[in-house]
């Protein structure tokens, strides 16, 4: 019989997709009240303009995207848990059931990222409670690889440049004991 462990805490990521920076920076406030401190966030870029027009007429305009990642690291076992909250956050600013902001955790350790969803799919993973969890990239051969599924805007290397950076604070924080 194998020994159980507990899991090793993870880098939280949220990938936000708005229009209005107002709604961003109200929806911040109660991440960083909820998840601590943004420890490094990427360049703002247009989710329209460079990947999909899909959230556009939700969210009022043309998607902006971001990604923040977070300073404290997270037991991973709570992707669901974090996944329903920012359900509800995206519910608070919604406008007669049409989200103004798109709030996608996910989490990042030494060989891959796992997004959580609430679409279920063949290769999507049932976590709880309506949400499931999918490898999006895994790290291999010094770099991300992707997978079918793969969503275009993480394969991208911008994104890509960001995760890696996050990874690498990671494992910096990882070897010092930190994580």
């Amino acid at each position: 019989m194998g020994a159980v462990y507990e899991f090793e805490k993870e880098k939280l990521i949220i990938g936000v997709i708005y229009h209005e920076k107002e709604i961003l920076d109200r929806a911040m406030e109660i991440l960083t009240a909820e998840f601590g401190e943004v420890e490094a966030m990427s360049e703002e870029f247009s989710f329209s303009g460079e990947f999909s027009t899909y959230y556009d007429e939700e969210i009022g305009g043309e998607g902006l995207r971001r990604i923040y990642s977070f300073k404290e690291t997270v037991d991973p076992s709570r992707q669901a848990d974090i996944k329903l909250r920012t359900n509800e956050i995206e519910a608070e600013f919604a406008i007669d059931g049409k989200r103004r902001i798109n709030l996608d955790p996910g989490f990042i350790n030494h060989g891959r990222l796992l997004l959580a969803t609430t679409k279920e799919t063949g290769f999507r993973i049932p976590l709880k409670d309506g949400i499931y969890t999918e490898l999006t990239l895994f790290w291999a051969r010094g770099g991300w690889q992707k997978l079918p599924w793969t969503y275009r805007d993480y394969q991208s290397e911008r994104v890509q440049k960001f995760i890696t950076e996050v990874r690498r604070t990671y494992l910096a924080d990882r070897r010092k004991n930190k994580v």
